[in-house]
């Protein structure tokens, strides 16, 4: 059967899917407008309108342009899921300015890359995390920090329940308002009026920094344009034909600071008019409350978080019919997993595959056809996909054969920032190399077979070996080191290190954790050690990360 997508995408050729002339924060302005009186946000309750939210944007936008954020300012917003990312999200959006989406788990070091690199002069932060942007910040660009505290949208009685011990430690936080460098959030809202102010975006404009890692482990700014990121929205909308414009009720506790939910689960409900039922983490027992709760129609999120849910003990006990459909990608999806979560809730999986390089989604299973396991699917409207021998890049495979996969279409990237030489590198006649190694049977169906760049995806996240590596290496009593991912019931994968000490030198597992701890994210600290007398290795030094696998 002739796969009719591959097709679907040149510059001198129709594409199937219009694409509208646009910008992300345009759409909530639209909507705005349209359905005024639809709920955009829930927080624990607590219902925003798309009015409102539309109108707290303005004010913030006008907050920040008074602040001197322009077309082009770098933003960093460093929040869990909550209704001022949101709010921080669209108001620089609206103004022209680059947002930079900070994972909150970051350490120091981690910050101090991400912020540097992209030269970022604004940064909105949650209140408890202050003490750790403070110590970065002013060996960066950034001049203004924005703060704000998770209990400020809650609802009442919720807000004065708030727990004693997170207000305790805002308390004692003692994050210096000093009217200048250090701005309230709410005060910021509160002293600006919702007047229009103007527009700053532009469809070939720069909306996101997505940072993602490549293959030295070196986390890099991928450009998003606007036009990038609403294109990507709209093959999903023509992907998912079930969606009921301003009907859909999306859970979004994947975290907006991922690529993938921001567009699946903040992006594309906003472009509907749809509810964004908002959680700031993953937790299984509040999860599966929310679900009964609320009501989510729309469930983006990644095998883990699945499996967590089958593997609640009182799963039985809840209603998860309201589910219609979800949307799965990051890591395979276990095939168990994913038939007990149908039957359960009555809704349909549908596995994926993207990368941030691609605003983020390439490949999607049909939701009215063939769906097959372990299936990345087939590519999205106006996508063209091939696999392409690893070596060169230049001779296309056959069906069953394994190659890189190559994608082009118009949400990729328009390149990496500050990269010249890796865009070259990345990005050859309009196709993308992902680094990932798949084969494409004979009905276009593509499946991943290996991962180029020995990616470990943890819970969701995107873990580099390199980067685990580095901070070893770092250790004086460590010779050598090489970082895998290794399967992991609850995680997908968890990360498993291999040490050399160095010659002479006693080395605990207690103390390698203990500097893994504080210099990485949590989710990238070791979960196991094994301690060796050397790596296998190939005859240039290459560590053969396929034997320590095999064991």
């Amino acid at each position: 059967m002739e796969n009719i997508w591959h097709k679907s995408y040149d510059p001198d050729v129709p594409r199937f899917t219009e694409y509208p002339e646009t910008t992300l924060p345009r759409i909530l302005e639209q909507n705005a407008r349209k359905v005024p009186h639809n709920i955009a946000l829930e927080f624990f309750g607590r219902k925003i309108t798309y009015i409102r939210l539309w109108e707290d944007v303005l004010r913030m936008a006008n907050g920040l342009k008074d602040l001197g954020v322009r077309e082009g300012t770098r933003i960093a917003i460093m929040l869990p899921n909550c209704p001022q990312c949101v709010i921080a999200y669209y108001a620089s959006l609206w103004l022209g300015a680059v947002v930079t989406m900070t994972n909150p788990l970051y350490v120091e070091r981690e910050l101090h890359h991400h912020w540097s690199d992209s030269e970022v002069e604004f940064l909105f932060v949650l209140d408890h995390l202050y003490p750790r942007a403070a110590k970065v910040a002013p060996e960066t660009s950034i001049r203004k920090i924005v703060t704000t505290s998770i209990r400020e949208y809650l609802p009442f009685p919720l807000k004065m329940l708030y727990p004693l011990k997170a207000r305790f430690k805002r308390l004692f936080t003692a994050v210096p308002f000093d009217g200048a460098g250090i701005l309230d959030f709410a005060r910021l809202i509160g002293e600006n009026e919702p007047l229009p102010v103007p527009c700053g975006a532009t469809p070939d404009g720069v909306a996101l920094l997505q940072y993602t890692g490549g293959t030295t482990g070196t986390a890099k700014g991928a450009m998003l344009t606007h036009r990038n990121v609403v294109a990507n929205v709209r093959q999903l909308v023509c992907w998912f034909p079930v969606l009921q414009q301003g009907r859909e009720r999306f859970l979004a506790v994947l975290p907006f600071f991922h690529v993938f939910g921001l567009t699946v689960s903040l992006n594309l409900a906003t472009y509907t008019g749809s509810a964004v039922i908002i959680m700031p983490r993953f937790d299984p027992d509040q999860l599966i409350k929310t679900i009964e709760k609320t009501k989510p129609t729309i469930f983006p999120g990644v095998p883990a978080i699945y499996t967590a849910l089958m593997a609640h003990p009182r799963i039985d006990s809840f209603d998860l019919s309201s589910i219609r459909f979800c949307v799965t990608g990051s890591a395979p999806m276990p095939v168990e997993v994913l038939r007990k979560f149908e039957k359960k809730t009555g809704s349909i999986i549908v596995e994926g595959y993207g990368l941030s390089e691609c605003s983020p989604v390439t490949h999607v299973n049909p939701i009215h056809g063939v769906r097959k396991p372990g299936s990345i699917g087939i590519p999205l409207p106006d996508t063209l996909a091939r696999i392409v021998d690893a070596q060169t890049g230049s001779k296309e495979m056959p069906p069953g054969e394994v190659g890189e996969l190559v994608v082009r279409g118009p949400q990729v990237m328009r390149g990496y920032w500050k990269r010249d030489q890796e865009n070259l590198e990345t990005i050859r006649d309009g196709w993308l190399h992902t680094g990932d190694l798949a084969t494409m049977d004979e009905n276009g169906y593509f499946f991943i077979v290996d991962r180029k760049k020995d990616l470990i995806i943890s819970r969701g996240y995107n873990i580099y070996p390199r980067e685990v590596e580095e901070v070893l290496y770092e250790h004086p009593a460590i010779h050598d080191a090489a970082a895998i991912g290794v399967p992991d019931a609850k995680r997908g994968e968890a990360v498993k290190v291999f040490i050399v000490p160095a010659t002479g030198a006693s080395l605990g597992e207690e103390e390698i954790l203990r500097w893994c701890r504080e210099r990485l994210a949590p989710y990238k600290v070791p979960k196991t050690i094994e301690i060796r007398e050397s790596l296998p290795k190939t005859l240039v030094g290459k560590v053969l990360r396929r034997e320590l696998r095999n064991g």
